[in-house]
């Protein structure tokens, strides 16, 4: 079973984050122009969600800023006004003396970066909009957590010290340190804040692989290793999360809001039959149990990724209450299509990327795993 250590320890897995950019795979459907173009200024841009983002916005006919450290060039479809500096190191004098609408803050997980942004754009945008994480919360017991649950209490050391170096070598401040980072955008910009707090990110473009493990391990077909059919599941395409994000700004909705899916209970058999609707290969699903698959230290999240278990401690972890997102017009494209624009992403990739799927258990292991349950049965 996942214990608390456990659901701590995957919190960054939880918000998802990508070293390149994402291609989009599907063929975009025409965008309307929204009512009032915005100047929006978004913190990042560059990463998973971000250029999905950038790509809405222009498409609704936002005027759009980025500033980030210009270490990922990208080619967008419209005009785009790109800032340098580094938040981690303190040097955000790009931002000063400027206004826009809206900002939106897509990297931030400790909260040093929120109060230097704030000391220089509090007063001078009209709404921020901050991308936290279901890790917040202290407890995941709880099933239907919604937005007023108790968040992760900080600590140790003065937490505006606290750095990304610390974070990556202490996994266990993540969801802590995400809540801190929310009291100073309060703090700041009080009743001009936009929450949102997303479960696991998942789509084209995710370079960690933990949705994409099962995906392509449908894809190769024959027998698959799969966690409890009945468990939960959630997660949000980049896309959806990104687009509804930039209709957030539209709104100027303020408060708080789980953003994860699907709008229904999903299982891991409803996840995998799914994903296998896309793929020809024939793949046969042998469901274990949780206390086999522990036995075996077959590790929720990592070796079989998205899945945490449904009982105990973990209980609501992936049965999280998205109502006031849902309220305020979140919307999915069906698991069919992310699945599908998932393969077709990676198989796009370079062949050494390729080559090494970055989540999820080795075939081999996966075959000795699957060897002693059929032998204990």
């Amino acid at each position: 079973m996942a214990t608390r250590r456990d659901l701590l320890k995957l919190g960054a897995l939880a918000a998802g984050t990508s070293t390149l950019s994402p291609r989009l795979v599907a063929a975009a459907l025409p965008v309307a122009k929204a009512e009032k173009p915005l100047d929006i200024l978004i913190l990042g841009g560059t990463g998973f969600t971000g250029p999905h983002q950038v790509r809405y916005a222009l498409a609704r006919g936002h005027r759009i800023t980025l500033f980030n450290r210009g270490r990922r060039p990208q080619d967008w479809p419209g005009e785009v006004e790109e800032l340098v500096g580094d938040r981690g190191t303190g040097d955000v004098a790009a931002l000063k003396g400027r206004r826009w609408d809206v900002c939106i803050d897509n990297p931030t997980s400790v909260p040093f970066w929120v109060r230097d942004v704030g000391e220089v754009l509090a007063g001078h945008v009209g709404q921020y909009i901050f991308i936290s994480t279901i890790s917040v919360y202290a407890d995941n017991r709880k099933p239907g957590q919604d937005e007023d649950g108790k968040l992760a209490a900080y600590t140790g050391a003065d937490i505006l010290k606290e750095t990304r170096d610390t974070l990556i070598a202490n996994m266990e401040l993540y969801g802590p340190m995400k809540a801190g980072c929310e009291a100073q955008a309060r703090k700041y910009f009080k009743d001009q804040v936009t929450i949102i707090r997303p479960g696991l990110i998942v789509g084209p473009g995710d370079e960690t692989d933990r949705f994409s493990y099962w995906p392509l391990r449908i894809e190769r077909g024959g027998e698959v290793l799969a966690p409890p059919a009945d468990d939960p599941v959630q997660f949000i395409d980049a896309r959806d999360l990104a687009e509804w994000t930039i209709r957030m700004a539209e709104m100027r909705a303020f408060g708080t809001y789980n953003a994860t899916g699907p709008d229904y209970g999903m299982s891991v058999a409803g996840l995998l039959y799914g994903i296998r609707a896309v793929t020809t290969k024939g793949a046969r699903f042998t469901f274990v149990p949780s206390d086999f698959l522990e036995a075996q230290k077959v590790t929720p999240w990592g070796d079989l990724p998205v899945w945490v278990p449904g009982q105990g401690e973990s209980e609501g972890f992936a049965r999280i209450s998205i109502a006031r997102a849902l309220a305020k017009g979140l919307s999915f494209r069906p698991l069919a299509t992310t699945a599908a624009d998932t393969l077709a992403w990676f198989h796009a990739q370079p062949a050494e990327r390729q080559a090494g799927v970055r989540a999820g258990l080795k075939a081999e292991r996966e075959t000795e795993v699957l060897k002693a349950w059929h032998a204990r049965s």
